[in-house]
């Protein structure tokens, strides 16, 4: 019998055979270009740029731009917002900072080790569909946060520009194109790569903070030489009366907590960080609490000191809007304490973190969101390349900037709504994280840190409505978008390296020696006896003409969790009462069982042929089920799925259908 076996027969199934999913090499260069580069959902392998790692605190400075960047106008916000009560304001947010978001997202950190952040932590408290449309919606919200981060951090930068004396006043007549001009260049600098983006980053956050330092050390020096303001001060604090004093502080408190925009981004950014000469998981999770403690001792101590001078030293009317400190309180400083020299140095290191700031929301979008959409498939699988991301995410911030006219106060609202829910889902996700392993003092803390975080949200919702709106716009499209793909997507051939067992290849060995051939007859798996396989051996034999003589195979996909769009398959030998069946656990049978013959016609050198029944019902009603079930007209969808994924007829699976 063997020797009427073809030479190209291979008798021996390898235990793994590779995807036959196989992309065309695209033919022109710039497209190849835009696709060099992907990133992958598990961590820093493939060829994605993040592979290149570095030093942590080297991160922490692209990280930082976004986070340190607020010391531009916070200490301004704190001493407009809670007047002679601002040091305490911020003390409680530097409180909060230290004791409940830090130790919150080192332990983000711990539990996502490959920077998927707090969505995955949620991603697995509801199962199915219901997960997805909940990581969808977050991931609205997170590219609501991001993207109106480079934009308001771009147009904020264009208004130190423009104020600045060595700047013609004509242009601030032109603040869109300035802010467009400046988006631009930033979506340029993450075409080159992360190297090059973490390469600018380092010495803009340097100066920025040596210069604020500078700053803080005029105006404790002009104290000392004139302690009248602080002796001014400390008396109207006596003279405050505490219920006041504690409703200026509560008022204050959602204004201040946005300068904790950093630590969601610290987090995405695990695979960036350099994990040693041999790197583990958990020298990763070190480093990068190592990165997210630097970054909020250092945050901290700025923001104490920032906010001290700011009050004592800069008359309240020059907060007020229209005012020479509105916005830029530590510029006024600048000016006024080291002269105009320094100032204008000043000016400029401002103007390029909050320009640069837009850097570290483009790096968390980059390293965010590839990698669920693909997976899902609600993305084209282009969407794991980071070029064609980044023009994507920087089209959407110049179209931002567009309709909001460059106006810094008109995105405010939804900056914060997107930073807070980003916030509040970290605190839930750590809260049930605690409340899981018992550890019931640590949850009761981080339960009130989400209360904390919801009143926040809450008070920015009730007094920026504009925020929620262009958030819940972010939200719905990315669902819609991504529902479409993944309708358009369903008839891929989606599915990874495919493993058989000892007892299944024992089988294809058997068949391929009987008669040199590969007969598979697909099945639903069933409860019941060997009755079951009886019966559909036997309509087989009737509908198909199965050869009475073959060595069949019956093939049962049990389709687990259809949410899900590709994953390895994993085939099992199973003999019940003497039938030889393959079992493999899937998102959607049509998909495995055409990824299966691929693989078996690429492995062996036989086409395999495959027989059907056809199935009863409106094909409107198979189609849904498909989409969402996994399962529905089988045999025809099997026959698409193998036309589109091998060009060459003779090549293909034969597919039998009787009934």
């Amino acid at each position: 019998m063997t020797s009427r076996l073809s030479a190209r027969t291979n008798l021996r199934v390898p235990a793994r055979v590779p995807s036959p999913v196989r992309r065309p090499e695209p033919r022109h260069a710039v497209v190849r270009w835009l696709l060099r580069h992907e990133v992958s959902p598990a961590g820093p392998q493939t060829t994605h740029p993040a592979a290149r790692t570095h030093a942590w605190w080297k991160v922490m400075c692209l990280t930082g731009l976004d986070y340190f960047s607020t010391l531009a106008y916070l200490p301004g916000i704190a001493a407009l917002a809670a007047g002679a009560l601002s040091p305490l304001a911020t003390l409680v947010i530097v409180a909060l900072t230290l004791f409940g978001v830090l130790p919150m997202y080192r332990q983000v950190a711990k539990e996502s080790p490959h920077g998927q952040g707090s969505i995955a932590m949620l991603e697995h408290l509801l199962p199915f569909w219901r997960g997805k449309v909940f990581v969808l919606a977050l991931l609205g919200f997170v590219v609501t946060s991001w993207i109106v981060t480079m934009t308001l951090s771009a147009s904020d930068a264009t208004v130190h520009l423009v104020e600045s004396p060595l700047v013609p006043e004509a242009l601030s007549d032109h603040a869109v194109g300035v802010t467009i001009a400046l988006l631009l260049v930033l979506t340029g600098v993450f075409l080159l790569g992360f190297t090059e983006a973490i390469t600018v980053a380092i010495p803009v956050v340097g100066l920025f903070l040596v210069l604020n330092a500078a700053v803080v050390a005029a105006g404790a020096t002009e104290l000392l030489a004139r302690p009248d303001p602080l002796h001014d001060w400390w008396q109207g604090l006596l003279a405050t009366p505490p219920a006041s004093g504690l409703t200026h502080v509560v008022l204050a408190f959602p204004l201040l907590i946005l300068g904790l925009s950093g630590f969601e981004t610290g987090v995405s950014m695990m695979p960036l960080v350099s994990a040693g000469e041999r790197p583990s998981r958990q020298t990763r999770i070190r480093n990068t609490h190592a990165l997210l403690t630097t970054a909020a001792l250092v945050m901290s101590g700025y923001l104490l000191a920032t906010s001290a001078v700011t009050t004592l030293l800069v008359p309240p009317a020059e907060l007020e809007p229209g005012g020479a400190a509105n916005g830029r309180a530590l510029a006024y400083l600048a000016h006024g304490l080291l002269g105009e020299a320094f100032g204008t140095v000043y000016d400029v290191s401002t103007v390029l973190i909050l320009w640069f700031a837009g850097a570290s929301a483009m790096a968390g979008l980059v390293n965010i969101v590839p990698r669920y959409l693909p997976a899902y498939g609600m993305a084209p699988e282009w969407g794991r390349a980071v070029r064609p991301v980044v023009l994507v995410y920087g089209t959407l911030a110049i179209a931002l900037t567009v309709v909001f006219d460059a106006d810094v106060d008109a995105q405010a609202g939804a900056y914060a709504t997107g930073i807070l829910a980003m916030m509040i889902s970290a605190a839930v996700a750590v809260t049930i994280s605690m409340a899981r392993g018992r550890r019931r003092r640590a949850a009761t803390g981080f339960g009130v840190l989400t209360a904390l975080l919801g009143y926040a949200l809450v008070d920015n919702v009730v007094t920026h409505p504009d925020g929620i709106a262009i958030a819940a716009v972010f939200v719905l499209g990315i669902v819609l978008t991504s529902l479409l793909s993944r309708a358009a997507r369903t008839i891929e051939l989606r599915v990874g390296s495919i493993t058989f067992d000892d007892a299944a290849r024992r089988y294809l060995a058997d068949a391929l020696r009987h008669d040199g051939t590969l007969n598979v007859v697909a099945k639903k798996p069933e409860r019941g006896g060997p009755q079951q396989y009886e019966h559909k051996e036997s309509e087989q034999h009737g509908l198909n003409r199965l050869p009475t003589r073959a060595h069949e195979l019956f093939l049962e996909v049990v389709v687990d969790d259809p949410s899900r769009f590709s994953e390895d398959l994993h085939v099992h030998g199973v003999q019940v009462a003497g039938y030889r069946v393959l079992r493999v656990h899937s998102p959607a049978a049509p998909n495995a069982i055409a990824g299966i013959l691929l693989a078996l016609a690429a492995a062996t050198g036989v086409r395999p042929h495959c027989y059907f029944a056809w199935s009863e019902g409106s094909p409107v009603h198979h189609l849904l089920r498909y989409l969402f079930l996994g399962q529905g007209d089988t045999p025809v969808l099997v026959r698409e799925i193998i036309r589109r994924a091998e060009p060459d007829p003779e090549r293909r699976p034969t597919i039998h259908v009787g009934g």
